[in-house]
Formats: structure tokens, sequence, C-alpha cells
């Protein structure tokens, strides 16, 4: 079974708050000196499962993601759970791509490598959570998706998905080939092993410009994209306190219910 996933890298959410900046004229996120950005955990959580199939089924794991020459580490890091070969897609024309240009580089990229069963995404990145990219790529390819992955079975040579929902879950048969998203109810990633870090760390990462995926220009980049991001900021939370005094306690609880009142709480 020849799996593609699609990940991503983004600042490590365990950032200290006093490390977060911002560049509030480029509405861009500062990258903190001394904590490297990490692959986005939804999508290490994709890779896991695409892992656990290729475990019981055999085939081929095929990692890819847009970004900079830095975004091979995250790539690294998969071949080092056990994922067979990455690429990472990078061009100057990609920068500033939204959620619907980033969809369309990578259905260039999977339209590209043709053979494949399945493909994975995380249900959401952890920096901006739009959750929209796998969706959109299975629009673009002309898939069956399922989102919510908990869990994906093959009986019969069609995938039985596992999807969660409020009430709890729920199979899904969908025909191959198709796109899935996964969800965190997948459970922790497997941790790389020694092995798998020296082999992924020897390993030369293909990187494949617009031109290689034969990309539309006016598909990619900040001027295909279909959404502006008008502000960047960090909201600033006052606190106030104010002690409700009065001559006994029933007295106290009157004027506070007063107060909360004129306050607009109840």
């Amino acid at each position: 079974m020849n799996i593609i996933v699609c990940i991503k890298q983004i600042p490590d959410p365990e950032i200290p708050p006093a490390k977060f900046k911002l560049d509030i004229e480029s509405k861009r996120v500062i990258p903190p000196e001394g904590i490297p950005p990490v692959i986005n955990p939804y999508d290490e959580q994709a890779v896991e499962l695409a892992l656990r199939l290729k475990d019981k089924y055999g085939g081929k794991i095929t990692v890819l993601t847009v970004g900079s020459d830095a975004a091979s580490n995250i790539v690294k890091h998969a071949l080092s759970m056990g994922a067979d070969q990455g690429i990472v897609l990078n061009d100057k024309a990609f920068e500033d791509s939204d959620s619907f240009s980033t969809a369309y580089i990578l259905s260039q990229a999977i339209r590209k490598i043709g053979d494949y069963d399945l493909v994975l995404c995380g249900r959401q990145a952890a920096d901006w959570d739009e959750g929209l990219v796998g969706s959109i790529i299975a629009e673009n390819l002309g898939l069956p998706l399922v989102t919510l992955a908990e869990a994906i079975d093959v009986p019969d040579g069609e995938l039985s998905v596992k999807q969660v929902t409020l009430e709890g879950y729920q199979v899904i048969a969908v025909p191959i080939p198709a796109v899935v998203t996964v969800s965190n109810e997948v459970g922790r990633p497997r941790l790389p092993s020694g092995w798998g870090i020296i082999s992924a760390s020897q390993k030369q990462i293909p990187v494949w410009s617009a031109s290689d995926l034969d990309a539309d220009p006016s598909k990619i980049g900040a001027s295909a994209a279909r959404r502006k991001l008008i502000k960047l900021f960090i909201p600033v939370r006052e606190r106030k306190c104010e002690i409700i005094e009065g001559e006994t306690e029933a007295e106290a609880s009157v004027k506070l219910v007063d107060r909360l009142i004129k306050a607009g709480v109840i």
C-alpha cells in the first residue's frame, strides 16, 4: 500500500510565552532563538497512522512538505520514524501561499508522484488551525474524503475509516485511492529509532520547484491568496480587582450582586 503524507513545519507549540514575538509590520512570527521549528503534531500523528498501515500491509510511505530548505528537518524526522522517502516543495514563487495555494502545490506534487493508494494529512495545523488543506487536496484530485480519522483498516480492497464524532465514532467505507485527515485520537506517535535517526541524517532530500510541478503561476503565492491577513497581534489582557465591603455578609452580598449587574456579568 503506497501512502503519501502531507506534513508542515510550524513554530514549536511549547515556546515559552516570553519568547513568542511578532513582527507587526510584516505580520509574521519571529523565530525564537535557540528553539527550532517542529513538525505539526497532527501531521506527526498522520505519519504514525501511515506507519501502522505499512506495518500491517507493507508498501511505501512518501512525505511531502511545502517550505524552505529548513523544512527538510521535519522530512528527516518522518524518515527517522520509518517513512521511506520525502520531498520538499520549495520555490520563491510559493511564498505567502494561503491554504488554497498550498493545497494546489501539494496536489501537483501528488499528481507527479502518481502511484498512491492513500493521501493522509493532519486534521489541521497547530499554528493557524484552519484545517482546510486536506479537504482542498481531495477536491483538487477528485478523490473521496474522510476527515477526523482515528484509525484505518483496508478490508477487501477498500478503506474502512473510524471517524471521530461528537457522540463517539462512526465507521465509513470508501474506495481507494482517497484522502483522509487524521485526528489526535490516533494516539502518541512512535519515537524515532537510533538507526532511523542516523539513516535519515544521511539522506539527501529532493527539492521540487514550481517548474518541476508544472504549477500555474496564477494559483500560487501571495497574488493567488483568497484571504488577506489584516492584523497579527498578541492580545493584551488587563486584570482588575475590586473589593466589595459591607457591614455584614448580607450587605456585602447585595452590593456584590448589584456590582455584577452593572458590569453586565449577570
